[in-house]
């Protein structure tokens, strides 16, 4: 296994468990950005990175990701999506998320991935799974063990503005989520 990320803080806790379970010898953490990654793999796991790429890069996203796999090879891609329907005003507008928690963040539509994919590579869609019910149920376990280590969370130095806005964060995205606006 090869894992990639740009994170300092990420890489240190990742190499450190990877350590700890002794699997060193069957896993790779790289402090590396994903257009730089060079080999050739059975399989490609992206789990909500797509957002952060933005998407003025997502041909390049998806180009690398076809040459990195090989050609008998298969992508489980994981993103949060935006409806088609409402993307263009998603594109020109900034939201709760984009202004204070996600700056830089950018969320595709399944048209436009699938553009993407069919404009930049020979990747095609095989499997799509709609999965907001879950997310739902996992921003709110998020928000009630927030709220049970409020005070770790508050010994850490976070303030009252910051845990309003991170629980108002939680909520609504769980709204968006049960709503299937996302």
């Amino acid at each position: 296994i090869t894992s990639t990320t740009i994170s300092a803080e990420q890489h240190r806790l990742a190499s450190r468990r990877v350590k700890e379970a002794g699997l060193t010898d069957r896993i790779d953490i790289q402090q590396l950005d994903y257009r730089n990654l060079r080999g050739s793999y059975d399989k490609l796991i992206s789990i909500e990175m797509i957002e952060a790429v933005g998407e003025k890069y997502i041909d390049t996203y998806f180009r690398q990701c076809s040459q990195l796999l090989r050609p008998d090879g298969s992508m489980l891609l994981q993103a949060i999506v935006i409806r088609d329907q409402v993307l263009e005003r998603h594109r020109h507008s900034v939201d709760f998320i984009s202004k204070y928690i996600f700056p830089g963040g950018f969320l595709p539509s399944v048209s436009l991935i699938s553009e993407s994919l069919t404009r930049c590579t020979d990747l095609r869609i095989c499997h799509l799974e709609e999965m907001s019910d879950h997310y739902v149920r996992t921003l709110e376990a998020w928000r009630e063990k927030f709220w049970q280590n409020i005070e770790q969370v508050r010994q850490l130095g976070f303030d009252e503005p910051f845990i309003r806005m991170w629980d108002y964060y939680l909520q609504y995205c769980a709204a968006a989520f049960a709503e299937r606006q996302v």
